[in-house]
């Protein structure tokens, strides 16, 4: 591995700021795909329906599944969010804010975010899905 950073946020310099995500970011190493989580634990059972609760879950679910790889939430260069409600997720953005920094820190990858109709799940409230880099030995 060379000297540069794994991931390099790419922000053109004349674009106002982003707040909570990248608008882009370039890596280099191995490649994981998280399949879409939900706001269930390991063994599929919903512990809860508030919509927060089920945003930490399954970002930590994410976070478990990357764990299997040896890689962690700084290692995520792209996340897309599912959410059935987007008038909550924008009601408890301090909520929401709070539960990511709780897991995922302080690293912030090129998000999207999309207000669905419905999710497979009846009582999931939000599906995330995630892409990392894990760094070449």
């Amino acid at each position: 591995m060379n000297d540069a950073p794994l991931l390099e946020q790419l922000h053109p310099a004349h674009w106002k700021a982003a707040v909570g995500y990248a608008n882009g970011i370039a890596a280099a190493g191995r490649l994981i795909f998280v399949g879409g989580q939900i706001g269930w634990n390991g063994d599929q059972v919903f512990e809860s329906d508030d919509f927060v609760a089920q945003i930490h879950q399954a970002l930590d679910n994410i976070v478990t599944v990357l764990g299997e790889a040896g890689a962690g939430p700084e290692h995520v260069v792209r996340l897309t969010w599912y959410v059935t409600d987007k008038r909550e997720y924008l009601a408890r953005l301090k909520e929401v804010g709070a539960a990511y920094r709780e897991v995922m820190g302080k690293h912030f990858p090129a998000m999207t975010m999309v207000q669905v109709a419905d999710l497979i799940e009846d009582r999931a409230r939000v599906e995330i899905e995630a892409t990392a880099v894990l760094p070449d030995a």
